[in-house]
């Protein structure tokens, strides 16, 4: 069977918020466009997970008539609350004045992202793009020049073994004048661009955390919309720099998180049970010890803001939203931010269409969303290089007294995957068995976070080199797939005697965390079959 292929003027790759907000805008802009969009989830969503307290201006002012109709928005923020986690059980409420600025949320929106993107989406839809759920984008085309082209989306139907099974289906050439990358954190396509575009040129290094998040049902005492919970300090500690959230949105839901940054030091560190050892604490404690969780995803961040930000044009295309770095660090929301690069991307390349003149970084400088990362630029730098306690002190500085008008910058240089200490020179981080009321293990964890993957299929976890997870990163670190891992996909076990690394594919989240923080930087993740992964619609 040949391979088939379709063009369109424009394809845009991924059906997050800064991907339809281009795709939406193209067709605003120019409605005779024709323009498709792939999304590697088996729905619009499915595949989305954020906190998400959301900042709603951009969404009205690409839907100007409709966003006060938008379903999702009906939970504002009524309380922000701050405290600080001395340890596991005493906390200390932060005063209103002490907080910084960026996270007060007066006229934001507690929502599911997902359930957002699936408004948008049919926004989309209704403007005349063509939306392609299940296809995942496998690689970029390019011409003889080095152009970008398009995209080919993968074959199915391929058994573990690479051959063609009765279901083999070849996949298609989409091409397209203009390519839009919108695949989120780490998008495996966006990797390779900037490596061979070199677009992260000039730039420091891309800084990642993960982010864990359970929605919980509970009482109606328990329960008041709108409230806003952000936490600091434990179980965090050691250097170990992030923070923990619990929203209550509609339904009688709870969202509970902890955000933990991937530049930790000790090898022995697992995001996921100091996840769950976080709902232990009495401040959280108190809203969940009646209630039922319901569902479990993460997923990783891009938090290195401005100053990791790549290059966003290159030729034949485009990399917007947290594919590129767009999330403001400091106020620890990505959405809105997606959103106005993916309308930037979209006024650009109407306008390269058109063959007007137009130079991108005159379009961005310009903008309100280089103005919101430019003034947050110190944020995470400043935490990582000075320690959580200095770090927080100098951001309420330059946000609170300084109004982030600072003149200098400060570049954290380092790279996530090279900050692990060797495990001989580390003390041995102990977790308690969960409980199994707030605390609980990987695989019920992952049973509620809907995943599912054809079982015959190629591993989409590939390894540069199979020796080196137990050549080298078990002697040195213990391998730490093991533990940051939050769906359990590396273990090493033992095989006919000896030490075997495995890797449990079928319970990837598809969070990228292996990709971004495996020392060895030996592991890349592609995307699977079609349709697989979690399924987070309404998370």
């Amino acid at each position: 069977m040949e391979r088939e292929s379709i063009e369109y003027d424009v394809v845009v790759v991924g059906g997050g918020p800064s991907g339809l907000a281009s795709a939406c805008k193209l067709k605003q802009l120019n409605p005779n466009l024709s323009v498709c969009l792939l999304e590697k989830g088996a729905e619009i969503g499915s595949h989305i997970l954020s906190g998400a307290v959301f900042e709603p201006k951009t969404l009205f002012d690409l839907f100007p008539e409709d966003a006060k109709d938008c379903p999702t928005l009906k939970t504002p923020v009524a309380k922000d609350d701050l405290y600080w986690l001395t340890n596991n059980n005493k906390s200390i409420k932060i005063p209103s004045w002490l907080m910084p600025k960026s996270l007060h949320n007066k006229g934001n929106y507690i929502i599911s992202l997902g359930e957002l993107c699936q408004w948008i989406s049919e926004k989309a839809m209704e403007l005349g793009v063509d939306i392609f759920p299940g296809f995942p984008a496998q690689k970029y085309l390019t011409d003889e020049s080095g152009r970008v082209i398009g995209i080919a989306t993968g074959d199915m139907g391929i058994d573990k073994e690479g051959n063609q099974k009765g279901t083999y289906t070849p996949g298609m050439d989409i091409l397209a004048k203009q390519t839009i990358f919108a695949e989120g954190a780490r998008g495996h396509l966006g990797k390779k661009l900037i490596k061979e575009f070199n677009l992260d040129k000039g730039r420091t290094p891309q800084h990642f955390a993960i982010g864990f998040k359970e929605v919980w049902e509970v009482d109606n005492d328990k329960h008041s919309p709108g409230d806003v919970v952000h936490s600091m300090g434990w179980p965090l500690k050691g250097g170990t720099s992030g923070g923990g959230f619990l929203y209550h949105f509609d339904d009688n839901r709870i969202a509970v998180g902890l955000i933990v940054d991937l530049n930790y030091s000790n090898p022995s560190h697992s995001p996921f049970q100091e996840f769950q050892q976080f709902k232990q604490h009495p401040s959280i404690k108190q809203y969940l010890e009646s209630g039922k969780r319901v569902s479990y995803g993460a997923r990783a961040i891009t938090k290195g803001g401005i100053n990791s930000l790549v290059k966003m044009e290159f030729d034949g295309g485009m990399i917007v939203g947290c594919d590129a770095g767009t999330l403001n660090p400091s106020k620890i929301k990505g959405s809105h931010c997606a959103l106005q690069s993916g309308i930037l991307a979209a006024e650009y390349i109407n306008k390269v269409l058109l063959e007007e003149n137009c130079d991108f970084d005159d379009l961005f400088k310009s903008s309100a969303l280089y103005k919101e990362l430019y003034e947050s630029r110190n944020f995470s730098a400043a935490m990582h290089k000075f320690g959580f306690y200095l770090g927080a002190a100098y951001n309420f500085i330059e946000s609170n007294i300084f109004r982030n008008k600072l003149p200098f910058t400060i570049k954290d240089e380092n790279r996530d995957c090279d900050s692990l200490s060797l495990s001989k020179s580390s003390s041995i981080k102990k977790y308690p068995a969960p409980d199994n009321i707030l605390s609980f293990d990987i695989t019920s964890s992952l049973f509620l976070s809907g995943t599912n993957h054809e079982e015959d299929q190629p591993v989409h976890l590939k390894l540069t080199d199979a020796s080196i997870p137990l050549a080298h990163n078990k002697k040195l670190y213990d391998e730490p797939a093991q533990r940051y891992c939050p769906a359990g996909v590396y273990e090493i076990i033992e095989k006919d005697g000896e030490d075997y690394f495995q890797i449990n594919a079928q319970n990837c989240l598809h969070c990228k965390t292996c990709d971004i923080k495996d020392p060895s930087q030996n592991i890349n993740w592609v995307p699977p079959e079609g349709g697989g992964g979690p399924n987070y619609i309404g998370m």
